[in-house]
């Protein structure tokens, strides 16, 4: 009896139940990775920014590189994973810098995540690949053909970020009804 106790302590309910948010959280980004969807309609980057701005700095970050990871397991790693890796690292500090939660603030910074994720990640791709000339023309040509994907980045962001920031905020209420049905 004292071991469980033992074992109790180390496993706080709070953080057992911490942890089960983080990984059905995670669970939930993979799925809507993997299901067929249109393309750059991704919830990462909304992810990203709710992560930042409602978890500790370590969490923050481990929660949508470990929603991508697991993803790219699935679908595949390519040339510019560093570079929307690295995206998804400064989206989840912009998510930090969220100090309310007024939907203005929440748009504004899912555009300007949309905005950063487009520049890194076509860089990237003009880096990496030997599609485009290693000149400034090339790199314009490479942003050129990344915009008809922006759209979607733009609308993806934004949809996921104010159902990831909005359901969260429900998950409490939703606890309750339940328990009163």
């Amino acid at each position: 009896m004292k071991n469980i106790k033992k074992i109790y302590k180390v496993f706080e309910v709070h953080k057992v139940n911490e942890v089960i948010h983080y990984l059905l959280i995670i669970l939930l980004a993979v799925i809507a990775r993997l299901v067929p969807h249109a393309p750059n309609f991704a919830p990462i980057g909304g992810l990203a920014l709710f992560s930042g701005a409602n978890f500790k700095n370590k969490i923050a970050l481990l929660i949508p590189l470990s929603a991508m990871f697991i993803s790219d397991i699935f679908l595949g790693f390519h040339k510019t994973v560093p570079y929307v890796y690295v995206s998804f690292i400064i989206i989840a500090l912009i998510g930090g810098l969220i100090k309310n939660n007024k939907w203005q603030s929440l748009a504004l910074a899912s555009l300007v995540s949309s905005v950063l994720f487009f520049l890194i990640t076509n860089f990237g791709v003009w880096v990496s690949f030997n599609m485009y000339s290693k000149t400034i023309d090339g790199l314009i040509q490479s942003y050129a053909m990344g915009l008809p994907f922006f759209r979607n980045t733009i609308l993806s962001d934004l949809f996921y970020s104010f159902s990831f920031f909005y359901g969260y905020r429900f998950l409490p209420n939703l606890k309750k009804i339940i328990i009163h049905l």
